[in-house]
């Protein structure tokens, strides 16, 4: 599933506000700045600092 570009360019990442990423192969947003890797669910982007992964180095 793909996410909306319209919708990509105004999510920010919860934590640090700063632009996320969009992994097709993960289906997640990625967040450089926090180290953190948000869920896209049915095309819904999970947004919650508690539900996201930490990234690794």
């Amino acid at each position: 599933m793909s996410l909306d570009p319209a919708l990509l360019a105004i999510l920010v990442c919860p934590a640090t506000r700063a632009s996320l990423d969009y992994d097709t192969v993960n289906d997640e947003l990625i967040s450089a700045a926090a180290g953190l890797a948000y869920p896209v669910k049915d095309g819904v982007p999970i947004l919650v600092i508690a539900q996201a992964r930490t990234l690794n180095g």
